[in-house]
């Protein structure tokens, strides 16, 4: 799986003029599923995000992650991490996980980060979404699982 990380002080998903979901403090998380992810994957990734020191602690080091500060986590669906742009200009997706592969994926997902006691909330899988989000650092990580 792929994943962008913002740290933010909010964000939210808008789907059809409907805030679906809103966070203050915490990580907006753009997640993808690729053909070769199984469920560990996504366990393996909400792991790793939860525990990942991406915030500040008193003496504004980043030195603590989402789980200690009781932030939350914004997860919305994004196929478009697996571009491929070798060639010419118009990107290609065909190295994205398949549909019903991917929204498993993403459900498992959105639930592993929930076990791990993380507050979550979500957009929807395969909608058109509009995010609004307020980047704080900026501070942007871009994981994949293929690394881990």
């Amino acid at each position: 799986m792929r994943a962008v990380l913002q740290r933010v002080t909010d964000a939210s998903v808008t789907i059809d003029g409907v805030v679906t979901g809103k966070i203050d403090a915490g990580l907006l998380v753009f997640v993808c599923a690729m053909p070769a992810d199984t469920l560990a994957t996504a366990q393996d990734l909400a792991a790793k995000i939860a525990k990942l020191r991406l915030f500040k602690d008193k003496e504004g080091k980043m030195n603590l992650s989402l789980a200690q500060t009781g932030g939350s986590a914004l997860i919305v669906s994004q196929f478009t991490l697996a571009a491929d742009t070798s060639r010419g200009t118009r990107p290609g997706f065909s190295r994205a996980g398949h549909p019903d592969l991917a929204k498993s994926l993403y459900l498992h997902f959105i639930a592993s980060m929930r076990r791990l006691d993380i507050p979550t909330q979500t957009g929807e899988f395969g909608a058109e979404m509009s995010i609004c989000s307020t980047n704080q650092g900026p501070c942007t990580i871009w994981i994949d699982t293929e690394h881990l």
